[in-house]
This record gives C-alpha cells, structure tokens and sequence, in this order.
C-alpha cells in the first residue's frame, strides 16, 4: 500500500507539472500529461535511473493502475456523455452522420492498404491478418472523445453547433470502434464464430434499446418527480449505481465498458442544477487522482528507444501521414457534401483528427491482446500525441474563436 500511494503521488506531481507547461505553450493539459507519463517509463526515467525506475514502478504493480484509472476513464465517459447538447445534435444530424462514416471509413481504408506490408513488419509471431488489420484500421480512425470535448470546453464552443457536430461524430466514430474492437478480440478468443459475435451485437442492441427507452425515461419521471432541484445524496448514488451497472453490463456483453458509462450519460435527465452538482463531486477526484494514473500506465508500456533506424521512422511518419490525411479528409469531405462552409468544413476535420485519450485506450488494449509489438504501439503513441498537437494549432489558424477563458469544472484543474 505504501508503494501505491507513493507512485500515486509521483505521478500525480510530473503530470500536473507536464500539463502546466503545455498550457504555457498553448496547448491542451492532456498532452502534457500524456508526455508526463512517457517521462516516466521506460524510455526517460527507465533509461537515466533504471534501478529507482525498476523500483518504484515494479511490473507487478500495473495491475492496481489500471484498475484505478479505467475507474477514473468510466467516470469521465460518463460526465461526457451527460453534457451533450440533444437540441445541437438534431439539427446537425446529417453532417454528424455522414461525418462520422467517412472519417472511420477513408483511414480505415488507408489502413487495410498498409496492412499487409506492416503486418510482416511490426506484428508479433501468430497474430492473424484480419485481428491484426481491424486493430490498425481503429487505431487509425478512432476519435479520442473525452479529449475532443475537453478542448472544446477548453475553447467555450460545446454548445456551438460545430462544438455538438463534433461531439456527435465523435461519439457514433467511439460507438463503430468499440463495436469494431469486441469484433477484434473476439476473434482472439479460443473458440468463437460467427455465432458468438452475432449473439454479442444482439445483446448489445438490446442493452441500449432498454437504456434509451426504459431507463431515460423512467430517470426523467423521476427527475420531475423531486421535490427539490438539488441533487441528493441518495439520487447522487443512485446515478453512480447506474453507471457502475451500465459499464458492467457493456463489459459483460463483450463491448468496452467505456461505452456503457458513455450510454449512461446520454440517459441523464438533463436538468442542470445535477449535472452541475455531478460535475463538482466528480471531476476533480477524476481529473486529477484517476486518470493520471493512465496516462502513466501508457507511458511506461512506450518505448521511444525502439524507434531506431530509417526504415522505423518511415513507418512512423507515414502511419502519421494516412491517419491525418484519412481523418481530415473524409470529415471534410463529410461537412462540404452536407452545405458546410469551407471553414466549418476544415476546423470539424481538425476537431475530428484529435486522438489522445481514446487511441491510447485502443493502443493498450491491442498490447495487452498480443497484437501489436512495442515499436507499433510506440509509432502509434507519437501518431496520437502528435495529432492531438495539432488541433489547437489549427483552430487557431483557422481563426475559430476561442469563446472560453478558464475551462468549466470538467476540464478543471485539469483542463484537458
């Protein structure tokens, strides 16, 4: 126990050193952040004081963080998903929809392209064609939804309709992805078939058409049912059972419980004094405590010193070039089809482009499945602090106007 409260508090101060200085430089406290937690694996601490590394972040001891940060990932899914704007996304259903296919589908198409020559390249000993394709094509494709919605509470533009398309492509690319990733690992299991995955995606349409048609409703009763506006404790742990129950039962189905906790927030009565008061509980024990933890999880499992040699950065630099041209593209593409202006068209592919926290989610999944290597899950890693980099660059450059000072609760201290 004292070593876990001691690596807690080590964590805790680099990260929120990283993400102060990010913020000095313009950019959004997560890749500082991220940044933080590759200064303290392998590739900075590991390498300048491996015996004070190797003794303070024992192998062993991964397993309690991932533990505490998937806690924190849930939490703050969950916050998300209980800010979306419905009003915002039903007038911008069209570009949202067609948005959101064609920025997974023209990088996921990119990615079934390389495939095959990365495949020979970067992929461990028995992994499968297909498995190991379906990974690179999410990691490739996927929107890092939370970071998304940080910089836009950042930037004051979540209640924008460009700020709820975003949001809304972000969150149907997160629904594809995580479907698309059960797909994945089921194919990893022993024993499954068609079968199972079909019996999977039943499951799963029925959970959110009882989450969407029976608990929503029944949330919103109650809601016009109380007899104060404030939220109360017993209705502030009653919330928190349910998301609990919902990432569950997603995890149990097979689908990420990320989903389940995002499900949640969508099913929140939409009154604002409670999400209000769910913010202020929660977000500072999330932001601060939980999810620093991950990113320090992820930083530990990089490793910077394995890209070495021509042949690794040419990799490297064309994975970066197809996930950034496939993502931007196909939103592009998406927005002018629909009406949108040049740039709206432009500022919703550099919004769409942000991957950070969820690509890592994606990264260390496939890690821990066996499907990626260190060097890929490394070249991916830059390939999503990079792309995540240049979001703020190019909104700015685009002139979208940056409508927030200090960011709301969700994105403080933190301030994604």
């Amino acid at each position: 126990m004292t070593q876990l409260l001691l690596q807690m508090a080590v964590v805790i101060l680099i990260t929120l050193a990283c993400g102060w200085v990010a913020r000095r430089l313009g950019q959004a406290r997560v890749i500082g952040e991220i940044i933080g937690g590759i200064l303290l694996g392998p590739s900075v601490f590991g390498r300048l004081a491996p015996h004070a590394s190797s003794t303070l972040f024992p192998a062993s001891s991964f397993g309690s963080f991932e533990i505490l940060s998937n806690v924190g990932l849930i939490l703050f899914l969950f916050l998300i998903g209980s800010e979306l704007d419905y009003e915002h996304l039903r007038k911008e259903r069209v570009t949202a929809i067609l948005g959101s296919s064609m920025s997974i589908l023209l990088p996921f198409a990119l990615a079934i392209a390389v495939a095959p020559a990365m495949l020979s390249c970067f992929a461990p000993e028995g992994v499968g064609r297909l498995p190991f394709t379906l990974f690179l094509g999410i990691s490739m494709s996927i929107t890092a939804f939370p970071v998304l919605a940080s910089i836009l509470e950042e930037r004051g533009l979540q209640s924008t309709p460009l700020g709820a398309t975003a949001l809304m492509c972000a969150a149907v690319d997160d629904v594809c992805a995580w479907s698309l990733l059960a797909v994945a690992l089921a194919m990893l299991q022993p024993g499954s078939s068609a079968f199972t995955l079909l019996h999977r995606l039943l499951w799963l349409v029925v959970y959110v058409a009882g989450m969407l048609f029976l608990v929503r409703p029944l949330g919103k009763r109650l809601a016009q049912r109380q007899t104060s506006i404030a939220l109360s404790y017993e209705m502030f742990a009653a919330i928190l059972i349910m998301v609990l129950a919902s990432a569950a039962a997603t995890e149990a189905i097979g689908v990420h419980p990320l989903f389940g906790a995002f499900i949640a927030g969508l099913c929140l009565p939409r009154v604002a004094s409670w999400q209000h008061s769910l913010r202020s509980r929660l977000d500072t024990l999330v932001s601060v405590l939980l999810l620093p933890l991950f990113f320090a999880l992820t930083g530990m499992r990089t490793r910077l010193d394995l890209l070495s040699g021509s042949g690794v950065w040419f990799w490297t630099a064309l994975v970066l070039l197809l996930a950034v041209s496939g993502k931007i593209g196909g939103a592009v593409l998406a927005a002018r089809w629909t009406g949108q202006t040049w740039q709206h068209s432009l500022a919703l592919g550099a919004l769409m482009n942000t991957r950070g926290l969820v690509e890592l989610i994606v990264l260390n999944i496939a890690y821990k499945a066996g499907v990626f290597t260190p060097t890929l899950f490394t070249m991916l890693v830059v390939m999503a602090l990079i792309t995540t980099m240049m979001t703020t660059p190019l909104l700015n450059w685009l002139r979208i106007e940056n409508r927030g000072t200090e960011p709301r609760n969700l994105s403080s201290p933190r301030a994604a």
